[in-house]
């Protein structure tokens, strides 16, 4: 799409932030007026927008995306969302170890058991970790802990929640982030290590690189959304 605009400012109030261009209020793809909860996520979409040239790259503009989906999808279709999240308890990336080799045991032990041990104090979310190929079931108990911890992000942070639960594989490296315990590059990292230990052996082909560079800025953008929607101001 052409770029068809000139000026890029921010107006409203805090808590109905808007973008506009040339002084028309920016709209998600559903028409919904793009109303922001934060000047912080305001100003950082505001950049997205001056950043394209003679094109606008919808693709680019990771933030204004999660804003659409926020308002368009997740806002109208909450529980739902809440869902597709806690669903990745039951085979979340960090409760599932190797046995072997000692160093890929260790590497995922040093960076992912704090995280576990956070969650069970933080939320009274136990989760069960195994070395065997086979699923390990959650008890109830914290399958609903879980929940709950997930239920209290409010629709914005949500949504952040939601891209960073499935880029990486994990509830519990997405609440880390939402609840600042991690960043964006530990998120990144911690949920690569299997690969990342694979690739040290192996070396990476070209279709890898390019994933992990598309799982790195999906991440990344995941990781600003969160801490933006979550600002004052």
């Amino acid at each position: 799409m052409k770029r068809f605009y000139r000026d890029v400012e921010i107006g409203g109030d805090a808590g109905e932030i808007q973008v506009l261009l040339d002084g028309c209020p920016v709209r998600t793809p559903a028409k919904n007026p793009l109303i922001l909860p934060t000047r912080a996520l305001g100003e950082a979409i505001a950049a997205e927008w001056r950043e394209q040239t003679e094109t606008v790259v919808p693709a680019s503009m990771g933030l204004t995306r999660l804003a659409n989906s926020a308002l368009d999808t997740v806002r109208l279709n909450r529980d739902h969302t809440i869902g597709e999240i806690a669903r990745f308890t039951a085979t979340d990336l960090v409760c599932y170890r190797a046995s072997d080799p000692d160093d890929l045991a260790a590497r995922q032990n040093v960076a992912w058991q704090p995280l576990v041990d956070w969650v069970a104090d933080e939320f009274q979310a136990d989760l069960a970790v195994t070395d065997s190929l086979l699923p390990v079931a959650q008890s109830e108990s914290c399958l609903s802990a879980l929940r709950g911890a997930i239920e209290a992000f409010e629709d914005f942070p949500l949504t952040g929640l939601h891209a960073a639960t499935a880029a990486c594989g994990s509830v519990v490296l997405g609440l880390a982030l939402g609840h600042g315990r991690i960043d964006g590059a530990a998120a990144w990292e911690f949920s690569l290590i299997d690969e990342s230990f694979q690739i040290e052996l192996w070396g990476e082909d070209e279709d890898s690189t390019e994933r992990h560079a598309a799982l790195k800025r999906d991440i990344a953008w995941a990781a600003e959304f969160l801490a933006l929607s979550r600002e004052l101001g």
